[in-house]
């Protein structure tokens, strides 16, 4: 009987490589969702009616954080690509461009906010405290979003060299600093006052400053980050630009969709928004094992495609996507079983939120969503590997055709049309994450019989 041979893709070392990259930058990014599960305990169990005001208020912080996000990328795959080449000292020029890029993104949306969170929300349909809670968090939070993009610049860099487990530990530490200012300033601890959520704001704000200080002073005494490069070859900086304004788009349709449901959901109650907002901060968590997985992806299929290695893009690719397809079904499994464990983190299981008993509505809507958590990680690590293989536009396309044409739609009708709440909502993104998540891996899959050119 012939010896059945494992899958090229699957060797042995390529799975630790992969298990190497991806654990501390899932780490470190569930090190930021951390946070916000944190800032969401602590206000639940403070002021359970203003955790509204902090998803709400994500809703056009959102839009402008996937698109630096998206301009950001640059950075990681031109120097991922560079290091392939054993180029990496000449890495700094990318790290300053996308630098430069965060701050104007940050400067500039920082003053459009301040100006336009009043008229924003009063337009969406909200009055009184609610429209009032919504707005001060809004404003405040978008001083931590200036200071979070150049964070991502950093972080970024530092991951695309190799050093994610300096991100994981500093990420930690701010999870730590983040306690203490949330236990100041919305529990009102140490005789400060408890500001509910408008303390959540400022507690993110002042992690965010204190961890960009850390980063940037990682990248200048430990990286070529500030050092002087050679020339860049005629078309790099456009490049570094271009790679990743497909990658701007998508997160705009998927940021700024999923964040506009914590919209709709405000329309139908705020026992559905605070509930909405919860089982999203659970999915969230879940889904940083994905972006660990898809950075990691991205980075080794980015190294590959600079060396002109065809076979090894094509075997990066698809040890990330069958890795990402165990790691979802074991963490979907967790959720159902333990759906009321993680619903008491949250919520007392007796809170009353609008004249609603939500806790068991919390719980059973953990264990449904355990059921998108698969294929929301599967179209996520697909489109990474697709983009730093060179493609930009098609799963930009797929991004916006299953979020804005079909997710925000169906979430309408299902949620408020036929009145069947969140648990409508939810189905609506369930279907559109199957969508996704088989258009990302068909793109995927065509391409990976193309071959590929080492990179200029």
């Amino acid at each position: 009987m012939p010896r059945r041979e494992w899958p090229a893709w699957a060797k042995l070392s390529d799975i630790f490589d992969l298990l190497r990259l991806s654990t501390p930058i899932a780490v470190s990014r569930a090190a930021f969702l951390t946070m916000l599960l944190t800032d969401t305990v602590i206000l639940g169990r403070n002021a359970a009616e203003e955790v509204p005001y902090i998803l709400i208020a994500w809703f056009p912080i959102s839009i402008v954080v996937g698109l630096s996000m998206g301009l950001l990328l640059g950075i990681s795959i031109l120097t991922a690509e560079l290091s392939g080449k054993g180029d990496a000292e000449n890495s700094g020029r990318v790290f300053r461009r996308g630098f430069l890029t965060a701050l104007i993104c940050g400067v500039v949306a920082v003053g459009i906010l301040q100006v336009s969170a009043d008229p924003l929300f009063r337009f969406l349909g909200f009055e009184g405290e609610f429209h009032a809670g919504v707005r001060d968090v809004a404003r405040i939070l978008s001083f931590a979003m200036m200071a979070n993009l150049l964070n991502v610049a950093s972080t970024f860099y530092l991951e695309a060299l190799r050093r994610p487990l300096l991100v994981s530990i500093t990420m930690y530490v701010g999870v730590g600093i983040n306690l203490i200012f949330d236990l100041a300033l919305v529990s009102g601890m140490w005789g400060f006052p408890a500001m509910g959520a408008r303390g959540v704001a400022l507690a993110t704000t002042g992690t965010n400053i204190s961890l960009f200080l850390v980063f940037l002073g990682m990248v200048y005494f430990l990286t070529p980050g500030f050092k002087k490069s050679v020339t860049a070859p005629v078309g790099e900086a456009i490049r570094q630009v271009r790679v990743g304004l497909g990658m701007a788009v998508s997160n705009i349709a998927e940021f700024g969709s999923f964040n506009f449901t914590h919209v709709m959901s405000g329309w139908i109650a705020i026992s559905a928004a605070t509930v909405y907002g919860m089982v999203f901060q659970v999915i969230a968590a879940a889904f940083m094992i994905f972006l660990g997985l898809g950075t990691a992806t991205n980075v080794r299929v980015a190294e590959r495609f600079g060396r002109g290695d065809s076979e090894g893009v094509v075997n990066a690719s698809r040890l990330g996507v069958v890795t990402c397809i165990f790691a979802g079904l074991i963490a979907a499994a967790l959720m159902v079983i333990f759906k009321e464990q993680i619903a008491s983190v949250f919520l007392r299981k007796d809170e009353i939120v609008d004249g609603v008993a939500v806790f068991p509505i919390l719980a059973e809507l953990i264990g449904f969503a355990a059921f998108m958590l698969v294929f929301d990680g599967l179209q996520n690590v697909a489109s990474l590997a697709s983009r730093a293989r060179g493609l930009s536009w098609l799963p930009t396309s797929i991004h916006l055709g299953s979020y804005m044409l079909i997710m925000v739609p169906l979430a309408y009708v299902f949620g408020i049309h036929w009145q069947r709440g969140v648990q409508g909502m939810m189905e609506a993104i369930l279907i559109a994450s199957v969508v996704a998540a088989a258009a990302q891996l068909i793109v995927l899959e065509f391409f990976a019989k193309k071959p590929v050119e080492k990179a200029a």
